[in-house]
């Protein structure tokens, strides 16, 4: 019998699980951040469904020490203690691994490789295939041809498998056990193998390739010269010690037999207890087959019911002292849901006798596209009363559909009715293409959710599994993909679609009765209430309102990048030496570090490639004329492809404008952001980068483009929260605050303080905000590490206030877990109490940083609304169309100039009062670059 064979390295999968969602952490409902499960599981699935093994076993660390501990007592012991999340998770992933019914294997005194290192000896044979499932290199001392490393995907790359060749090519070794001479001289700073000191990663190939065996190096140390000889000879012992260290012990007294690694028939059972408590509802349908979408007219747990006449249940079932909904506290599947679909015109107006009476409602609306501009309805839904649902399909042609929407307008536009929605700026945009125009107070759940849980997922189908248990109907299997992707629903079944929407609705009004009460009981209801709120009906106005681009001046520059890009590709060649493909960061590696030596221990990625990132390519730029050229290439193509050649292509066919969407629930900090296209991100550091804002334009004659932009917004909210006097003091007087800051910082006059000071003094003012280190700053400001430290020394020596009011948000964050902006935005911290010194750093960056950043998102939200309330009353023919972080975009009737300039300034001065006053820049221009 063939066996294929799979070993994994617990430990290193579920550490490689953590860090991959270490930026975006699944949470669960119960606090829980389950991110480790979560891609161990898929990585344990990939490999069972994809590489379909006939045997497998996961093997564990344990907490005892091992041989090597008694061995060498500092072996790992510079290692961070393992994060709290990973240690919660452990329990539950020996569980998923248990119902799978796959033998956990752990011995106290020995580690995971040992053990995998023992089974794969035992079980080679010439019908075996054994591949150790690891990112850890020193595996590598153990391959046959029989026995494999199967090195895990990551970041969009596939798996790698190691044979004999590519082991013998990664080391640049003759024999594979010469792995673990390499090891012995390098050594292994995450085990703390300490090595022969002096002895990297190319001179241990060199003298391996030339001595063959640590041994054998040490015997013909007297060969050597200088420094390295005196090292070999002085820690040869210490060699030796390291090679024994990083060699893999295959004699694990471990009772194992084949057949105890047989794939079997997981426990179906354990599987969906386990999945269950982590919350990983798509996960358990997959793995069990269970059908989780709900076909009209089928009962799961309940009853759902679809009525399409008035003879089998009218409006007029509800009697008005009923409709007012209560807080939803049953398991939705438990009760009957019943569902009407609305056909007739008569059935219509009986609803909306009804809808009128509500003091609050939900509505959704299916449709044919996700862009607001172009899409068409294809029906409405409405609930009032938890578990009941009304659905209006609305017929293609435009007179028929226009007759049976005006039924409506009167609901939609009375300012008494409270409107409940998800993302309901979408609703309220769609239904504007029907000159609908929806008014009064609205509540959209998506935000709610953003407000009580920034950090996690808003969309409505997670959110109904989180807080109400129920799994809706899938969109998916509705309509299919591509539909879904368009957003199209015209051509599904109707009576399919009226179950999906009125269920759409009556899950939105269940989860508005869930959050309302948690903003009150949080304090956000006024962050909710007074700013998220509005802000929709403003960001709906300005992306309908939209911005012009002229493609001419997008088309020239086009030629022009191009032609740039040329001129770079071609130096970078000479500068080489030799042609290559620029875009391959493989090839573009070895031509940088193997080639032109640019570095003597060049960093490489997970994949053992070569890292030739911005970051890599700045720190070579100052020295290295190539690496320069590099980035000016990278740059020029990102232009020309993300912004130059794309915008022309998102111009509205039906307006002739771009239509860009904000996105309120994205950010965490509370920043908004935007999509299709992403004007968020247009340059404007970058002489090249700013050029393109020459494309921005006014959409007519006899108006200009007005640009309104905070200056040093976040100094400023520091100086406020640090009630730092100096700073406030230059603020007020108008005095440059960078100056100011170089001049106490470098102790100098005001008066003498020059450009490098200043911009030494600014990266420094900035960084506070980002908590930045020593390290940091010597890297931004290409200065020495003691340098660097000595300036931030004296930066807190003369603003100690700002040192106090970090440390006072640091030392209140450890005790909430969360900060808050001026207007009680959270920001929550979850590795804040970390003993992980890496997360808990970053949290406490995030704390310092948070509150700053928020609170600029919340100043600018509060001006948006301000400006917006005021243009309407106002009936005013310019238009703001777009938000760029601390900036605000008009599109200006010029002679409205003089009147909206002053009124602009003053509504952002007082958006919200600080000590510290805000500055604000207004520019005009026939162009955004000129305006800005």
């Amino acid at each position: 019998m063939s066996y294929k064979i799979f070993l994994l390295d617990a430990m290193a999968l579920i550490y490689r699980a953590h860090f991959a969602f270490s930026q975006n952490p699944r949470i669960n409902t119960k606090g829980m951040n389950t991110g480790a499960s979560f891609g161990f599981t898929n990585t344990m699935l990939e490999i069972l469904q994809k590489e379909k093994p006939t045997h497998m076993a996961i093997a564990f660390d344990t907490a005892a020490p091992t041989f090597r501990h008694i061995q060498y007592a500092d072996y790992k012991a510079q290692r961070q203690e393992q994060p709290e999340d990973i240690t919660q998770n452990i329990p539950y992933i020996k569980r998923i691994i248990s119902a799978f019914n796959i033998p956990i294997l752990e011995l106290d005194g020995y580690e995971a490789d040992d053990i995998i290192g023992t089974l794969s000896k035992k079980f080679a044979h010439d019908d075996a295939h054994i591949y150790m499932m690891t990112s850890d290199k020193d595996y590598c001392q153990l391959v046959t041809e029989q026995v494999f490393v199967y090195k895990p995907a990551f970041l969009g790359k596939g798996p790698e498998v190691y044979d004999i060749p590519k082991v013998l090519d990664k080391f640049q070794i003759k024999y594979v056990d010469q792995v673990r001479d390499i090891l012995g001289l390098q050594g292994d700073s995450v085990d703390n193998i300490p090595g022969i000191p002096g002895i990297g990663e190319k001179t241990a190939q060199k003298l391996i390739s030339e001595y063959e065996t640590v041994e054998n190096l040490i015997k013909n140390a007297d060969k050597l010269s200088g420094k390295l000889k005196e090292n070999v000879v002085n820690f040869a012992q210490q060699g030796l010690q390291s090679k024994e260290l990083a060699t893999i012990f295959c004699e694990v007294p471990i009772s194992v037999s084949i057949d105890d690694l047989l794939i079997k028939e997981i426990n179906k059972d354990a599987v969906a207890a386990v999945f269950d408590d982590l919350e990983f509802r798509q996960l358990r349908s997959k793995i069990l087959g269970e059908n989780i979408t709900k076909k009209p007219k089928e009962a799961v747990k309940g009853q759902i019911s679809l009525f399409d006449t008035p003879e089998s249940a009218t409006v007029a079932e509800k009697p008005e002292h009923e409709v007012l909904a209560k807080p939803q506290t049953e398991n939705i599947d438990t009760v009957i849901k019943n569902y009407y679909c609305m056909h007739t015109l008569d059935e219509c107006k009986s609803l909306l006798n009804y809808l009128m009476l509500q003091t609050e409602l939900c509505f959704d609306t299916e449709t044919t596209s996700l862009n607001t501009i172009e899409a068409e309805l294809v029906g409405i839904s409405f609930s009032y009363h938890i578990h009941d649902g009304y659905y209006i399909p609305i017929p293609d042609d435009q007179a028929k559909a226009m007759e049976i929407v005006n039924i409506f307008k009167p609901v939609f536009e009375n300012e008494n009715i409270v409107k409940i929605g998800h993302n309901i700026k979408y609703d309220i945009m769609v239904l504007q293409n029907y000159g609908v125009n929806v008014r009064g107070s609205i509540f959209d759940t998506m935000l709610a959710h953003y407000i009580i849980e920034p950090d996690m997922r808003h969309g409505m189908d997670l959110l109904s599994k989180a807080y109400l248990n129920y799994e809706p109907i899938s969109i998916t299997t509705l309509i299919g993909k591509k539909n879904e992707e368009q957003g199209n629903m015209r051509e599904a079944d109707v009576a399919a679609v009226a179950i999906y929407a009125a269920e759409d609705a009556d899950i939105t009004l269940q989860l508005k009765h869930r959050f309302a009460p948690t903003l009150k009981q949080s304090g956000l209801e006024s962050l909710f209430y007074d700013i998220e709120t509005p802000l929709i009906y403003v960001l709906a106005d300005m992306e309908r309102a939209g911005v012009k681009i002229d493609t001419s001046v997008l088309s020239d520059y086009s030629i022009l990048l191009d032609g740039l890009m040329r001129e770079s590709e071609s130096k970078v060649y000479e500068l080489a030496g030799e042609k290559f493909l620029l875009s391959s960061p493989k090839q573009l590696g070895v031509i940088l570090f193997e080639k032109l030596k640019l570095e003597d221990k060049p960093k490489k990625t997970e994949t053992g490639q070569y890292a030739t990132g911005e970051e890599v390519l700045s720190k070579l730029a100052n020295e290295h004329e190539i690496a320069s050229k590099i980035l000016e290439y990278r740059e020029y193509q990102k232009l020309k492809s993300t912004y130059v050649d794309a915008l022309p292509s998102m111009i509205s066919k039906a307006t002739g404008l771009i239509h860009t969407s904000y996105n309120q629930a994205v950010a965490a900090t509370g920043r908004l952001s935007s999509t299709n296209p992403n004007l968020q991100n247009i340059p404007i550091r970058t002489e090249k980068g700013k050029e393109i804002r020459k494309a921005f334009i006014p959409r007519s004659e006899n108006r200009v483009i007005l640009s309104a932009d905070y200056s040093q917004i976040e100094l400023r909210i520091m100086a406020a929260f640090a009630k730092d006097d100096a700073m406030i003091t230059a603020f007020k007087n108008g005095v440059d605050i960078h100056s100011t800051t170089a001049s106490k910082v470098f102790k100098v006059p005001l008066h003498d303080v020059n450009s490098e000071m200043r911009r030494k003094a600014k990266m420094v003012n900035f960084g506070i905000i980002y908590g930045i280190s020593a390290f940091g700053l010597a890297q931004r400001l290409s200065i020495s590490r003691t340098e660097a430290k000595e300036i931030i020394e004296a930066y807190w020596a003369e603003f100690p206030s700002v040192k106090l009011y970090m440390d006072r948000v640091i030392h209140e964050a450890h005790e909430k877990e969360y900060v808050t902006t001026i207007l009680g935005r959270r920001r929550y911290l979850r590795d804040i109490n970390s003993r992980n010194i890496t997360l808990r750093g970053y949290a406490e960056r995030n704390a310092i940083n948070a509150p700053i950043q928020g609170t600029a998102a919340d100043i600018i939200k509060k001006a948006m609304i301000d400006i917006h309330e005021w243009m309407t009353k106002d009936n005013l023919k310019s238009k703001m169309v777009l938000q760029v972080h601390d900036e605000l975009v008009f599109d200006a009737a010029t002679d409205e100039l003089d009147y909206i300039k002053p009124k602009i300034e003053h509504y952002m001065k007082n958006a919200i009062i600080l000590e510290v006053p805000m500055e604000i820049g207004i520019g005009t221009g026939y162009n955004w670059l000129q305006a800005h």
